[in-house]
């Protein structure tokens, strides 16, 4: 029953409440009375949450002391908004709005609490008013997943419904994703879609509807923006860019990663600038080598990946071990994330060796997150490189993971894997390493002063 297990279902079930039942739960000389509310599958099975009237939620234990009495039978809404005739406005860009899973897109009811995806163009607009000045949203859920659920087969189904839909006419495409792997799948969609000629952006959400501070309605206002108005002809990720309510920026798909695991601004341009940023609903662009917008054009899906290619972070005492299984299992490709200029130790050689042999390219990235691999400096490094290992550039670990997956799809000899992977071909390698986007904390400016910086 909506999560309940255990001894809270028992005694639920033996008094014949369900949730969203109005009920008194009386324990010691306490009182409360509310809501009965859904629980998370993954609660522990002893307590009770109940929405108090002034809307906050409560959690009780349930102890032999305790003591519970339905009120009132409640009944549960349906999800969903009335009939509600959304006309089009020629005078505005068509839009359509991907759902692949996440928070970005979801709506609250308030009186059970429980946040579900708004996935009509009733509810988006109901959720997000402000949307309805930008464009016409069409809305179509792709798959519905947690992100770290994803995987290469979902990113065919999304690069299958992001070219119909521009093929079709659209003006840009938002894709609704989880934040956690939102940047593996902005690199795929980065490779796989050819002939770009209108915006695809991924947009999430780091903090639920139901959370006052919740960033959903900006990311997603910003998201749709710059689908429906800009010239960027690319795979980008537009997320909040400071911890305020203030503008979003516009993330190159090949260069951003999640850098926090829970502040609004957590998405960074990696070794790069950002392409621009959304402030109130208009866009303003940094830097002019993007890709730019067509009225005419056709996308060309080319989705197809290996999925046994492996991520493997270097760490002192790694043994080659690890590499054998992996190719032992039949892993076609291997990421090293190595250390400070591309560097792995000696442990590792053999199987090294041993998975270029047997025609298993072996790419070499860093942990450092910013910077670039150079593997001429230091005897370790040359030492790789004469081993095989292929040197890649300051590609984002996850990036080079992705774009060997995708390489690694085609009917390739190993030198042209290798040429390629050393080739830009999404924004995904910088020609030159700037010395002006290593960030230096705020705090630190603060307590150094400007002038030393």
């Amino acid at each position: 029953m909506f999560g309940y297990r255990g001894k809270a279902l028992r005694l639920l079930k033996s008094l014949e409440i369900e949730v969203g039942d109005r009920i008194r739960v009386e324990k010691g000389d306490r009182t409360y009375e509310g809501i009965l509310m859904p629980r998370s599958e993954l609660g522990d099975p002893n307590h009770v949450v109940i929405k108090l009237p002034n809307g906050y939620n409560l959690g009780v234990k349930i102890t032999k002391e305790t003591k519970i009495t339905k009120i009132e039978k409640g009944k549960l809404p349906k999800l969903g908004l009335p009939p509600l005739e959304v006309k089009r406005d020629p005078a505005k860009p068509d839009v359509t709005i991907l759902g692949t899973g996440g928070t970005v897109a979801c709506r609250i009811d308030y009186r059970t609490g429980a946040v579900y995806p708004a996935f009509t163009p009733q509810e988006i607009y109901s959720a997000v008013p402000e949307l309805a000045g930008l464009a016409n949203i069409e809305v179509m859920e792709v798959c519905n997943v947690l992100s770290e659920n994803m995987t290469s087969q979902l990113w065919a189904r999304i690069g299958r419904a992001v070219a119909k839909k521009l093929n079709a006419g659209a003006d840009g495409v938002v894709v609704a994703h989880g934040t956690d792997t939102m940047g593996y799948t902005a690199a795929a969609l980065s490779f796989m879609l050819k002939g770009l000629f209108r915006p695809v952006v991924l947009v999430g959400s780091q903090r639920s509807s139901d959370r006052p501070s919740s960033d959903a309605a900006l990311n997603l206002i910003s998201a749709v923006a710059v689908a429906g108005k800009s010239d960027i002809a690319e795979v980008c990720v537009v997320m909040h860019g400071s911890t305020d309510d203030d503008f979003c920026l516009i993330h190159r798909g090949t260069k951003v990663r999640k850098c926090h695991t829970s502040r609004r601004d957590t998405f960074q341009t990696i070794n790069d600038i950002p392409i621009g940023m959304v402030r109130n609903g208009e866009v303003t662009t940094f830097r002019q080598d993007y890709n730019r917008a067509r009225p005419e054009g056709k996308v060309e899906l080319d989705a197809k990946f290996e999925p046994k290619v492996a991520l493997v972070k270097v760490f002192p005492n790694i043994k080659g071990d690890i590499i054998d299984s992996l190719l032992d299992e039949g892993y076609k490709g291997i990421v090293l994330e190595g250390t400070g200029l591309g560097h792995a130790p000696r442990m590792l050689y053999k199987s090294i060796r041993r998975a270029v042999k047997l025609g298993v390219p072996v790419v070499m990235t860093s942990q450092c997150i910013w910077g670039r691999v150079d593997m001429k400096v230091y005897s370790t490094g040359r030492e790789l490189l004469s081993l095989g290992v292929i040197p890649g550039e300051d590609m984002l670990p996850e990036t080079a993971y992705v774009k060997l997956m995708w390489l690694l799809g085609h009917d390739l000899s190993q030198e042209e894997i290798s040429s390629l992977m050393r080739t830009n071909i999404s924004g995904e390698i910088s020609p030159t390493s700037r010395p002006d986007v290593f960030p230096t904390p705020p705090v630190l400016r603060t307590l150094v002063g400007e002038s030393r910086l």
